[in-house]
Formats: C-alpha cells, sequence, structure tokens
C-alpha cells in the first residue's frame, strides 16, 4: 500500500508498505544506520512472521527508487511495537522522519493498540520528535535482552 497521500512528505518521496523483495535493500540501510541486522534477529523470515501476524514494515522510497527509511511496527494484541524507525542520514531534516510517524502512527491507530517505542536517551533528535508526536516518558527503568537462547 502506498500511504502518500495520506500524509505531506516533500516532492520526489513516497511511504509504502515492505514486500520480501525489499529485503537486501532494508538490511544494507539497516546495517549502514546502526538500526538493525541479521546478528539481532533481523532476518527476512522473521520481518515476514511478524506482518503475517499484523506487523507492518513501512519503506520511505526516494526518486530514485532507492530505500531511505524504515518503520517496523509489531505487535503482541495488547501494545504495538515501533522499532527500526529512521531515516539515512543523507536524506534528514526534510520532514521525512516526522511523515513517517505520522504514518506509522495512523497504521498503530488503525490497529487498535497502545503504541511503545524504545530510543536511546541520547538520541535527542529522536526524542523531540517522539515528544512532538505525543509520546509520554514510560518510567525509569533499564531494558534486558537475551539474544543468545543457548545461555538460557
Amino acid at each position: 500500500m502506498d500511504y502518500s497521500n495520506s500524509v505531506k512528505l516533500p516532492v520526489g518521496y513516497l511511504i509504502r508498505d515492505y514486500s520480501g523483495a525489499d529485503y537486501a535493500a532494508v538490511e544494507k540501510l539497516w546495517l549502514e544506520t546502526g538500526l538493525g541486522s541479521s546478528a539481532r534477529g533481523d532476518n527476512q523470515q522473521i520481518i515476514q512472521d511478524t506482518i503475517d501476524a499484523g506487523g507492518h514494515l513501512l519503506l520511505v522510497i526516494a526518486d530514485d527508487e532507492s530505500i531511505i527509511g524504515t518503520s517496523w511496527l509489531t505487535n503482541d494484541k495488547r501494545r504495538t511495537y515501533l522499532h527500526h524507525f529512521g531515516i539515512d542520514e543523507k536524506y534528514r531534516r526534510r520532514g521525512l522522519a516526522r511523515a513517517l510517524l505520522q504514518v506509522s502512527l495512523q497504521v498503530a491507530r488503525a490497529d487498535g493498540y497502545q503504541v511503545k517505542i524504545e530510543v536511546h536517551r541520547e538520541n535527542i533528535p529522536a526524542l523531540n520528535l517522539y515528544k512532538k508526536a505525543a509520546f509520554g516518558y514510560l518510567g525509569d527503568y533499564d531494558v534486558y535482552i537475551i539474544r543468545d537462547l543457548n545461555l538460557i
């Protein structure tokens, strides 16, 4: 689906849903921006599994058809989790992140769940963007993860 008509975007850009053919370009962007990698479990099958379970992976596309931004929404049927949200550094400060967040929140609202995002404390531009979009600070806690299931 093309979401470009539901938000004000600069000329030459569009926001659309992910398809399996996009995986190599998405992985490249995530590696370049530090948003994710297959080592973190961000592989093509996991993406498809989350989409099949009601999630979404939104892509920002430049006029040369390159993927320059992503927003991955997954859910546990209680909350939508917004992650892997970012725009390639070369394309920042054009309003693309704001437009992508607006579309992401429209999609999340349609799904009907609360929306949660985790952001690094030092990522001031992202914090400001999320605060302007009505995100509130959840609480002062640390987040832990076990990535290697062999440790369990």
